[in-house]
């Protein structure tokens, strides 16, 4: 039986022309030949403001664009992030995303006293692809992922998601033809597993 995936698309730049496209593309073609379900969230096309304090995050409402993205991370057992490391971190504009979707009573508790406690997306398990100009090895060791552990343990670790695995692809801008035909390979492969 398949799995519900959604795939949600942190490039901020919604032209199809970016690696970080391509591997989306072939991850929900190799799921949706495995029978799993999937549903695509493209952060770049997305209308939303920043937020700007904590009364804005726990009382605005949530912006219009965003609220399908709720409904979609709700449905799935299965979420994959992809986009590219920008100055050593997720882009601000998916930053942005994930700030607003992840609201109280969302993705948090609506009990101040003990937000840890209870995990409202506990269950669903998540998958993190990056693509990287630098090598991925050199990311690992020397920069330690910190950006990526943040993201893991901070965010869908704090809301319930487990596992959380991690894809890191380095030298993007030095890639090749038969790289990225791997690559993309691999991504179809890893969608047909709904890993």
């Amino acid at each position: 039986m398949g799995k519900r995936i959604l795939l949600i698309q942190g490039h901020p730049d919604p032209r199809p022309d970016h690696l970080c496209h391509a591997l989306a593309n072939a991850y929900a073609s190799g799921a949706r030949i495995a029978g799993h379900e999937i549903r695509q969230t493209n952060v770049a096309l997305l209308n939303f403001p920043l937020l700007r304090s904590q009364n804005e995050w726990e009382h605005d409402s949530l912006p219009a664009d965003l609220r399908q993205a709720q409904v979609d991370i709700t449905w799935a057992q299965h979420l994959v992030i992809f986009f590219p490391l920008w100055l050593g971190d997720m882009p601000a504009l998916f930053k942005g995303f994930l700030e607003q979707v992840a609201r109280p009573g969302f993705a948090f508790a609506d009990d101040h006293m003990n937000t840890l406690a209870k995990k409202p997306l506990a269950g669903r398990s998540a998958r993190i692809i990056v693509t990287m100009g630098m090598p991925a090895l050199l990311y690992r060791l020397y920069f330690r992922a910190h950006s990526i552990k943040s993201l893991k343990r901070n965010i869908l670790r704090c809301v319930g998601f487990r596992p959380v695995r991690q894809t890191l692809i380095g030298m993007v801008g030095k890639t090749t033809t038969t790289t990225v035909c791997s690559l993309v390979a691999k991504m179809e492969e890893m969608g047909r597993e709904g890993a």
